[in-house]
């Protein structure tokens, strides 16, 4: 029995760590929503500016649209990572409400594995489409012509927190994994290390 509970410590002490490191991200990645909100609002008022001045004041609109994809962009891959934390992207509810709790984490689990092979690439990938463009110096196609590495680089900013985010949920769901759900974490530890991402 107390070679179990000595066994059982390395991996709540880990837990506890890895817990940290997701806790400090998403400090990180609620400073970095209130960014994208304000890309959010700026994307709306730059498309509200865009239409009343071609429809009302007649006059041409050549970096309003191409603005408003940029600050889109960044607000959509830079604020991935917090929404991965709450697991708020859109999921299928059916089959989790059939399945015990303890298929039911590692069903989760496998989820995270694929998705962050997927989302590792696509970090990889992004980060040698900014290098690209900013080293050959790419801009669009409008007369306006912004570069090109800031869309790419907001991209692979956004996907690389993703990337660190699904690290540690896959990191936290294996050091958890033998565990039986609600024992996850010591009991002194449990209420300020539960968000919404974790239930």
């Amino acid at each position: 029995m107390s070679g179990a509970i000595v066994s059982a410590e390395p991996a709540v002490v880990r837990t506890r760590v890895l817990r940290r490191l997701d806790a400090l991200l998403q400090g990180v990645s609620r400073l970095l929503m209130i960014v994208c909100m304000l890309a959010l609002a700026g994307a709306a008022l730059v498309l509200s500016y865009s239409v009343f001045a071609r429809h009302v004041l007649k006059l041409a609109t050549d970096w309003q649209d191409e603005a408003a994809v940029f600050l889109l962009v960044g607000a959509t891959f830079v604020s991935a990572a917090h929404v991965q934390h709450l697991r708020g992207h859109i999921g299928i509810e059916a089959v989790t409400t059939l399945l015990s709790p303890r298929v039911n984490r590692v069903r989760r689990w496998l989820v995270d594995v694929v998705t962050l092979a997927f989302c590792g690439f696509f970090a990889w990938k992004s980060w040698t489409l900014f290098w690209e463009a900013y080293v050959d110096g790419q801009t669009s196609s409008s007369t306006w012509g912004p570069p090109l590495s800031i869309p790419y680089g907001l991209m692979a900013f956004g996907m690389t927190l993703l990337t660190v985010q699904l690290l540690l949920q896959v990191a936290i769901g294996a050091c958890e994994m033998g565990n039986p759900p609600g024992r996850d974490t010591p009991p002194a530890s449990n209420a300020s290390n539960r968000p919404g991402g974790h239930a």
